[in-house]
């Protein structure tokens, strides 16, 4: 399989602050810890080792062990929870919601960087193993971004009747009639089968990526659990008492602005929601009128001692917000390094002082691999037009004037002429001054006027040059829409199946030719 790669700044699809990383700009070295190398990595092992207790490593095994109970579990699956057992192993994590269906196909490639990374580490590190982990994002109450995703076109959606809550908990119930039952027949097996054999989305979500990258080694993770959330009691504490995330974050989002940059989250004075008896994922937010802590959205409002005392007894009541996730993350889990979107990244930024200010290792932060995939008949359609894999990145207008250049279209310009009356209605300017200069508007008006019928004849003109070569532009209108789907990435939009259907050996190719650390975009051309 043909791979080309460019940079990332090339695709004009990143923003400056993530152009601006890669590049390692001095404005924001501030704010991250260690840049993704594989030299960086030495430093950040020993760190994460002196600070990961083995306490936390066994409270670690032993729910991953529970929650991969009943699952017909994969050696290398089960091969990876037993080496988190030991204090030399340590975790490459990537986090996403629990799309249906995977979602886009950014999630796949999350997942398979994490997978690469992991492996490049053990050969440069080989007294020490590497687990890549999948973090589910199983307390998100955004229940509309992951009820649907796209194949071939069409949308397929799936309405269930209790949300607001914890998406991860949500019941299946009802579900294969919604959008199963209406899926190609040719869709693989294993896609049904993790939901009709699951009775929530969190156990959906986990048999199905099991069944794609089990034999990766990948450990899917759920952290909704009373167990692991006991170790974010001293974190909720501090938030209760001094609102320690909100103030470390203003100060860095004070910093990110006077470097030149917009800051990717908003922080809260208490980054925390609250589950309710119903199962809502409600925020908290100080309410001073009557003197407590309000639960939006429910009639409770508690004493900063009647939260603390919840807090130590069922700590499973309250939920992170994306300011506190990540912390609590890189406090249950050995990791070195977080990988994630152009938008993560962004906001794992503005997150370092938090991090200092619970005395929790920062770990590096890297850009998932991106990637646009060209299938057999669209690198067909490329080539016949006269273009490369990568040159179709450029908007459309200039590759217009490419193919056009190739099939020997004439290029349509009057500048020229433009130029040449301009000049002679300055004289003619010059002259009414002279004899009369009542007359100088006039003139203006019509130098104006037949600037405009020239521009005009000149538009006509290329029509009709376009003309002539008609089919290979919609040609190529066509192809642009298929890679950029709405004039956005691919890999945006796009769901794993749309590949997969057709090329069941799509993972191992993305995981022969993704480079983590090259920090390159990468173009799979199909043969």
């Amino acid at each position: 399989m043909p791979v080309h790669t460019l940079s990332y700044a090339a695709t004009g699809a990143f923003s400056s602050l993530l152009t601006d990383y890669l590049n390692q700009e001095s404005t924001l070295q501030a704010f991250y810890h260690r840049f993704p190398t594989l030299e960086n990595f030495a430093a950040q092992l020993k760190e994460k080792q002196a600070a990961y207790s083995p306490e936390a490593r066994q409270r670690l095994v032993e729910t991953l062990r529970e929650q991969y109970t009943g699952l017909e579990i994969h050696p290398a699956v089960q091969a990876s929870i037993d080496l988190l057992a030991k204090d030399t192993t340590f975790t490459i994590t990537t986090g996403h919601q629990l799309n249906l269906m995977t979602g886009p196909l950014y999630f796949i490639y999350k997942i398979i960087t994490a997978v690469k990374l992991s492996r490049q580490l053990k050969e440069q590190y080989p007294q020490y193993d590497f687990v890549p982990v999948y973090w589910m994002a199983t307390e998100d109450h955004d229940f509309a971004e992951i009820n649907h995703f796209q194949l071939f076109g069409n949308t397929y959606s799936w309405q269930a009747s209790e949300t607001g809550g914890p998406v991860g908990r949500l019941s299946l119930e009802g579900l294969p009639e919604q959008f199963l039952d209406q899926l190609p027949a040719d869709v693989p097996a294993l896609f049904r089968e993790a939901y009709e054999q699951a009775s929530t989305l969190t156990e959906a979500t986990r048999r199905l990526t099991h069944a794609l990258f089990g034999e990766f080694g990948l450990v899917s993770m759920d952290a909704d659990t009373p167990a692991l959330k006991q170790a974010l009691v001293p974190v909720i504490e501090k938030e209760i008492q001094a609102q320690a995330s909100h103030r470390a974050v203003q100060a860095t989002n004070a910093d990110l602005e006077a470097a030149g940059y917009s800051p990717q989250v908003y922080s809260r004075p208490l980054n925390l929601f609250y589950i309710t008896d119903t199962g809502k994922r409600e925020r908290l937010e100080a309410d001073e009128a009557r003197g407590c802590v309000a639960v939006l959205n429910a009639d409770l409002c508690y004493s900063q001692e009647e939260l603390l005392d919840l807090a130590r007894q069922q700590p499973e009541r309250f939920s992170p917000n994306v300011v506190l996730r990540p912390l609590y993350q890189e406090i249950l889990l050995p990791n070195l390094c977080y990988i994630g979107g152009g938008a993560e990244v962004a906001y794992w930024f503005q997150l370092k002082q938090v991090f200092a200010e619970y005395q929790v290792p920062f770990p590096i932060v890297l850009l998932r691999n991106s990637g646009l995939y060209i299938s057999k008949s669209n690198a067909g359609k490329l080539r016949k037009l006269g273009l490369t894999a990568t040159d179709i990145f450029q908007p459309l207008p200039e590759l217009k004037k490419q193919v056009g250049a190739a099939l020997g279209q004439e290029e349509v310009s009057l500048s020229e002429q433009q130029h040449t009356l301009e000049e002679a209605f300055k004289q003619i300017k010059a002259l009414a001054e002279r004899l009369d200069p009542t007359l100088v508007k006039a003139v203006a008006a019509e130098g104006s006027k037949v600037a405009g019928s020239v521009a005009g004849l000149e538009k006509r003109l290329s029509k009709a040059a376009e003309a002539r070569h008609e089919t290979s532009y919609s040609q190529l209108s066509g192809l642009k829409d298929k890679l950029f789907p709405d004039g956005g990435m691919q890999e945006r939009t796009d769901n794993v199946l749309s590949v997969y259907i057709n090329n069941p050996n799509f993972l191992q190719q993305l995981l022969d030719t993704f480079e983590p650390l090259a920090l390159e975009f990468t173009v799979l051309e199909e043969e």
